[in-house]
């Protein structure tokens, strides 16, 4: 994921992986954000050291994806490796520090600040003297006015992903001086530190061929610590080199290459020094641990040299084999011979975790079946026990188990606030409680299979079949809770620990005993409803129609995390007497032609946490409204749940320019989006990578912006300090 402004929407524009009625949800105080924010649940891990003990030179290859289609990061086909690039080579007036929160870049910026507010907002910024393009032109107000310009969205010859912010501004001019540059807003704008990061030369953003064509494979002019060398779309790799035109600390290294490698060749490509530093899944990460316990040991299935497994080994050495190896065929002591091969140089490596900037969330599409009621919904949110959902992802990784209490930041960024009790906490009587008062009851009769059952299961059609039976019979898709199977309670494992103290909608604390009814609005059933008898259910029925709820998963690699976590949630679903029908289909199906056409009822998939949610997370929560022709504009609200309460609080924080209070309108947009129970947040997504074990100041960065002038190899006979310096 990336780690800037910029890069977030990039993501959010193309996420492949990631309420009905007035709610008298009372007003939120304003609370201290340092009080409710709090701290990041892991710090980043990038080994840091001071700069004097960092080599000079070097190459560090880095994993991404692919090689990006364009090095615009303002086009809808940007990606992550497009950030990167930007990051390095292009300016930023404000980057993000390890909490998440902006913070203005000393290498273009003296000082940005509001000047003035009435009767328009006016943003004076005072650039740094020495910060100029690598053709050696000054970064001044022409470039500042060209972005406007390009991203205001009132010119359409522009193919601009989106013009939020820009669209906002009045005018740019020259101030002072050269060095500064005055920009009045139509109309007040909080979140005026996301814009122009990156900033780019107004020969890209100058005209419409240029902008939409001229920076898609090249970057002529730049202005960072590393300029663009080459894109190499054979060899699938960037090249980026050390700008020697560089006013700031000087980088380290000679050159950083971009190195295009899928997730599932990683590990053999670390093993055979492809790349230094990658980003990879679970199983690779455990892997590499594996040959890290085994440096020096000289186990031979922990990563000793593969010789005496070679196929070219004698039958003297093979005397040594236990009875299973000696049942090997040639072609299993190959592949024996080339793991442990692999084991061996994985030694030189570490894995860095940390956790990304974003969260996986169970969405509930609210748009029909079952789910438009939202006591159903709120039912399958009581159902959730997220901790343990949590724990089945994070525990394993070494990370801190804590469920994500809101779904516009994360913990220790500014609008951060537990908000998880406008819905309640986990309670499957409640649930039960909830689901008969929208009239869904045990015993009821039920029609035969060959009818449609309520939810997904009736409308999925001939594709959704041919999916499922194209990912292989039962693997494709099954059914939890059918035939009222065992229904025991599969989480009890994991256990609920204590969860501490809450927020309710009204920004109150409780401290965990059980809230009374009528305490959350509209997280309970009505005063007097009561639970079907038990705590155990057969399935609900309603009008003749099972309570059955299709949920609809990636089948591709690194998703087998998910899998897992969906397999909890179907059991807890079953306790309370919901059935849910898993379709697992390709990941190049699954956002397309499932999550965005609303093809499913429950689904996983992740949204990055932006440091400016008053304007990144509005399209995600906006309520849907009719096109002309009579579709539904959803915007990026998957779910199809929103309400006017929450689009005039976004409206109202994106306005306010005291940041605590803008923080506090976020919050109360929060806890009505909990109270609507469309999306349930679940876990903050683990940052696992892998890094050679000299590679320094590189790793999993968690919110920061990469430092890209001070990554390196370290000195040798130099050792890793406890915490990162400025150093030379």
């Amino acid at each position: 994921m990336s780690h800037d402004g910029v890069g977030l929407r990039a993501v959010m524009r193309s996420v492949a992986f990631l309420t009905a009625g007035a709610l008298a949800v009372p007003t939120l105080s304003a609370c201290s954000s340092e009080d409710e924010s709090g701290k990041p649940l892991a710090a980043q891990d990038i080994a840091p050291v001071a700069r004097d003990l960092i080599a000079d030179g070097g190459t560090l290859r880095w994993a991404v994806d692919d090689v990006p289609e364009t090095l615009n990061a303002f086009q809808s086909d940007a990606d992550d490796a497009t950030t990167r690039v930007a990051q390095a080579v292009l300016p930023a007036m404000f980057r993000l520090d390890a909490q998440g929160r902006p913070q203005r870049d000393a290498d273009y910026l003296e000082s940005a600040k509001v000047v003035d507010t009435s009767p328009k907002q006016v943003v004076l910024y005072k650039l740094d003297q020495q910060a100029v393009w690598s053709d050696g032109r000054e970064i001044g107000a022409a470039d500042f006015a060209a972005q406007w310009r390009a991203l205001s969205g009132k010119d359409s010859a522009y193919w601009t992903a989106r013009n939020a912010g820009y669209d906002r501004i009045e005018k740019i001019e020259r101030g002072a001086n050269d060095l500064e540059v005055k920009v009045t807003f139509s109309r007040p704008y909080a979140d005026w530190k996301s814009l122009f990061s990156p900033l780019y030369p107004k020969d890209v953003m100058g005209t419409p061929d240029a902008f939409n064509d001229g920076a898609r494979r090249k970057l002529k002019v730049t202005a960072g610590a590393f300029a663009l060398q080459k894109v190499d779309r054979k060899d699938k790799e960037i090249v980026l080199a050390r700008n020697p035109h560089w006013w700031g600390r000087p980088a380290k290294l000679s050159q950083l290459v971009l190195a295009a490698v899928p997730l599932d060749k990683r590990a053999a490509a670390l093993a055979d020094g492809t790349v230094d530093l990658a980003a990879v899944d679970p199983a690779d990460a455990s892997r590499i641990a594996l040959a890290g316990r085994a440096r020096g040991t000289g186990t031979p299935l922990q990563g000793a040299s593969a010789s005496a497994t070679s196929d070219t080994e004698s039958k003297d050495e093979n005397k040594g084999e236990s009875p299973k190896e000696k049942k090997l065929s040639k072609k299993q002591r190959k592949a024996l011979a080339k793991y442990l091969r692999q084991q061996d140089e994985l030694r030189a490596f570490t894995v860095r975790r940390s956790f990304e900037p974003a969260y996986t969330q169970l969405a509930l599409n609210g748009s029909e079946g079952p789910l438009a009621d939202e006591r159903v919904r709120r039912a399958v949110a009581r159902a959730l026990d997220r901790k343990a959902l949590a724990k089945v992802v994070l525990t394993p990784l070494g990370l801190p188990a804590v469920p994500v209490g809101s779904h516009l930041a994360l913990s220790g960024q500014a609008a951060y606030a537990d908000n998880s009790g406008a819905l309640g906490d986990h309670d499957t009587v409640e649930a039960q409680a909830l689901l008969a008062d929208a009239g869904w009851v045990p015993g009821g009769p039920v029609k035969d299979k060959g009818e449609k059952a309520a939810g997904a299961e009736g409308k999925k059609g001939k594709k959704a079949d041919d999916e499922a039976a194209s990912e292989g019979g039962s693997d494709g898709q099954y059914i939890v809770g059918e035939d009222n199977k065992d229904s025991q309670d599969h989480t009890k494992k994991h256990g609920h620990g204590d969860e501490g103290s809450k927020h309710l909608a009204d920004g109150k604390q409780y401290d965990g005993r059980k809230v009374k009814q009528g305490g959350a609005p509209g997280a309970y059933a009505p005063k007097g409803t009561a639970a079907p008898a038990g705590t155990r259910t057969g399935t609900l029925a309603k009008d003749g129609k099972p309570l059955t709820l299709r949920f609809v998963l990636p089948s591709g690699t690194g998703s087998e995390s998910l899998s897992a976590v969906a397999d909890s949630i179907s059991r807890m679903l079953e306790k309370v007497g919901i059935r849910t029908e898993i379709t697992k289909v390709s990941d190049d199906s699954y956002f397309k032609d499932h999550i965005a056409s609303g093809q499913y009822d429950l689904a996983l998939y992740s949204w990055p946490a932006s440091a400016f949610p008053a304007t990144d997370a509005r399209p995600i929560f906006a309520k849907p409204v009719p096109a002309a022709d009579g579709s539904l504009n959803v915007e990026q609200n998957y779910t199809r749940v929103g309400t006017d309460q929450v689009d005039q609080l976004f409206d109202q924080a994106v306005s306010t320019l005291d940041e605590d209070e803008s923080a506090a309108l976020v919050r109360k947009a929060d806890a009505r989006i909990w109270a609507a129970a469309g999306s349930i947040p679940l876990y903050q997504r683990p940052q696992l990578t892998a890094a050679r074990r000299t590679v320094v100041n590189a790793g999993s960065f968690g919110f920061q912006t990469p430092v890209y002038e001070d990554m390196g190899f370290l000195k040798k006979g130099a050792k890793v300090s406890a915490s990162p310096s400025s150093g030379s």
